[in-house]
């Protein structure tokens, strides 16, 4: 068999096995994840977004991961990603990175941020969600 369709059938089946194994997932009314209305753009480009999140009975290694897009782009920018405690206490995360392909501009921007498991299922490390956030704010320079 050819590389290529190998490849190609191996990711459909474990894209297949995690819609199969892991069904959306609603947060407990106890996980959170929320965004600063104001972020900081960088002389060169850096983002930094932030925010608080609070969960419970994390046994893989869990994340807040964040993106932003600028007013004038549906393009999103993926910034950076934080370890998170599941320890039912309230944390503050901040992540920062740079966009490659656009500069953003202080202004309105539209920030994601996710609280996110990666949980073995046969093996295979599988996303939980905790929680979700969507925001519009406000990027200021800094």
């Amino acid at each position: 068999m050819p590389v290529r369709p190998a490849l190609t059938a191996a990711a459909g089946a474990v894209l297949f096995l995690m819609a199969a194994a892991v069904p959306p997932a609603s947060a407990a009314p106890s996980e959170t994840v929320t965004v600063d209305p104001v972020g900081r753009v960088a002389e060169d480009g850096t983002v930094t977004l932030s925010g608080t999140y609070r969960c419970t009975g994390g046994s893989g290694p869990v994340f807040v991961s964040s993106s932003v897009s600028g007013r004038s782009s549906s393009l999103r920018h993926g910034i950076g990603g934080t370890s998170a405690v599941c320890d039912g206490v309230e944390h503050s995360w901040q992540n920062t990175g740079k966009p490659t392909s656009e500069t953003l501009e202080p202004g309105a921007a539209h920030v994601e941020a996710t609280l996110m498991e990666l949980s073995l299922l046969g093996g295979l490390p599988l996303p939980r969600f905790h929680a979700a956030e969507q925001r519009d704010i406000t990027l200021t320079k800094g």
